[in-house]
């Protein structure tokens, strides 16, 4: 019978796990941001930024869904590795990341001899120069498929040793290569130095785990061709759903990138500048919510526990709303001078400013029905319901070819956000709906009513912030740093002020339980 890895150290907690993630998620995303910047300034919106966009669509896919935490490779490896004793771990690995390694080999290859082609299929309305561009950087960063299944297995590993902080931090340096080739190369070699960068960063991100998996009795960099063992067959059993799954993300990036393909130069580079801005903090505020709550779900999954699980999903979807809504009613109200002040400079001018940040209006009106649909979803996973999820996901490209289809004829550039923004609306409705049969019946008055009550605050609030920005411009003008970033500092303060006041009233026990999070985490006791 397999046997628990044994391990000296204890466990690390559930909270200190979320900590140790959320702040190291935090310097990473701040790092992304500032790559975003320096692209943003050297190139502006443009037929280069294009490019990379559509260069990087499976490359990057590969790298998010082999190489993220959380995607298959990791999560499986976690599973699998967890139930063996710790010698047969090395062994694991080793074999693992053999097999792994030679079939993302041959992938690597097929996309570098295909590029020019699966370019057209990408971005088939998209010039002559915008293709070749691409297909240049696909050809550059084409590894990254290799490099993504070993930096998946390596994040696996190392949190089966109870190792969180590297896996977490660890992006940070593909936004660091990306600066560095922006600021001292892309004078000399253009807009090839975008697909250099991020292949330099994905090249350390694999070397600066190999020492921790070797120190952590994890594998080393030998070859092994043990793949009968039962264990690897474990593992493709575990991937094969999970991948088919996350792989969903490709085919709704492609259908957003294949109708900004039809659009005028600058829309897919304006769409990943405005995703940015709201994933930020989204992704952030993400892990407080969703970390805790996963295992709650899941000790709640049986029927006889079911009334607590509904009270658990009304206060995670309450919180959802007091920390998303009120965000996306000040980040909807403040885009434009958001964009202006963090990408505004050198090629990155006014009109691309209004460009993004018409985007990014749309994305922020949206950030509750995204999170949400987050949420339950692993109330589904917690139910050991991954099929459900799956068909919304797959019904979900439907609705999202449907909506780009008829958005970008009426709206432009914002009806690609306008059509995501729909298909996590009607995800999440058809999951409530769902998962109302399912527990038969959810506490829809004790659960609507407050998020409904934080819903219209969050509009005064949005309203308020507005106001005081169309004073706040009207005496001091639009133009200067500074003077850009005192006009948000007091619009912003206005706008949550407003919102605290309006919900006061609904004396909301989920505020208190956010305000005790948010102080158990500070340093000094206020």
């Amino acid at each position: 019978m397999a046997r628990v890895i044994e391990t000296k150290k204890p466990v690390r907690s559930l909270t200190n796990i979320a900590t140790i993630v959320a702040i190291a998620t935090l310097i990473s995303k701040l790092a992304g941001l500032v790559r975003q910047q320096a692209i943003a300034s050297e190139f502006g919106v443009g037929a280069a930024v294009d490019a990379y966009s559509f260069a990087y669509v499976i490359p990057g896919f590969l790298f998010v869904l082999l190489g993220g935490i959380n995607g298959p490779f990791h999560s499986s490896i976690i599973s699998v590795v967890l139930k063996r004793p710790k010698e047969e771990a090395a062994p694991l690995v080793e074999t693992v990341t053999t097999l792994v390694s030679g079939l993302l080999l041959i992938l690597t290859a097929l996309l570098i001899i295909f590029a020019a082609p699966l370019i057209k299929l990408i971005a088939p309305g998209a010039s002559a120069e915008v293709q070749a561009i691409a297909t240049e950087q696909f050809q550059i960063m084409a590894p990254l498929a290799m490099l993504s299944g070993l930096i998946g297995i390596g994040f696996g590993t190392l949190n089966a040793a109870d190792q969180y902080w590297l896996p977490s931090i660890s992006p940070l340096l593909s936004s660091l290569t990306v600066i560095i080739g922006i600021w001292f190369f892309s004078d000399t070699f253009g807009p090839v130095v975008l697909a250099w960068g991020t292949l330099a960063g994905g090249v350390l991100q694999w070397l600066a785990q190999v020492p921790a998996q070797w120190k952590s009795g994890m594998g080393k960099l030998r070859l092994r061709f043990d793949f009968n063992r039962p264990e690897v067959r474990e593992l493709g059993r575990l991937m094969g759903p999970a991948t088919l799954s996350s792989g969903m993300l490709l085919f709704s990036v492609y259908i957003s990138l294949f109708f900004a393909s039809q659009l005028p130069v600058g829309a897919a580079s304006a769409l990943g500048y405005a995703q940015l801005l709201f994933l930020t903090p989204l992704g952030i505020i993400s892990n407080v919510i969703l970390v805790p709550y996963m295992p709650i779900f899941s000790r709640l999954a049986a029927p006889a526990d079911w009334p607590e699980l509904k009270q658990r999903i009304r206060q995670s979807l309450i919180l959802t709303a007091l920390t998303m809504m009120p965000l996306g009613a000040l980040m909807a109200a403040l885009a434009l001078p958001t964009v202006r002040i963090v990408y505004e400079r050198r090629a990155f001018d006014l009109a691309a400013s209004s460009l993004v940040s018409s985007l990014l209006l749309v994305y922020a009106v949206g950030m509750f029905f995204y999170l949400a649909r987050d949420v339950l979803v692993r109330v589904f996973y917690g139910l050991e319901d991954g099929n459900t999820p799956l068909k919304i996901t797959l019904w979900g490209l439907v609705f999202n070819l449907v909506f780009c289809f008829s958005f970008t004829k009426a709206f432009g550039a914002a009806g690609l956000a306008m059509a995501t923004v729909g298909v996590n609306l009607v995800s999440l409705l058809a999951l409530l709906w769902i998962l109302n049969r399912r527990l038969k019946g959810l506490p829809w008055r004790a659960m609507g009513g407050p998020i409904l009550g934080i819903g219209l605050a969050s509009i005064v609030s949005g309203l308020a912030t507005s106001g005081m920005l169309w004073l706040s411009q009207h005496l001091l003008g639009t133009e200067g740093l500074l003077i850009q970033l005192l006009q948000l500092g007091l619009a912003g303060l206005v706008g949550t002020a407003v919102f605290a006041l309006c919900l006061w009233p609904l004396k909301l026990p989920e505020v208190s339980f956010f305000s005790d999070r948010i102080r158990s985490k500070l340093p000094f006791k206020p």
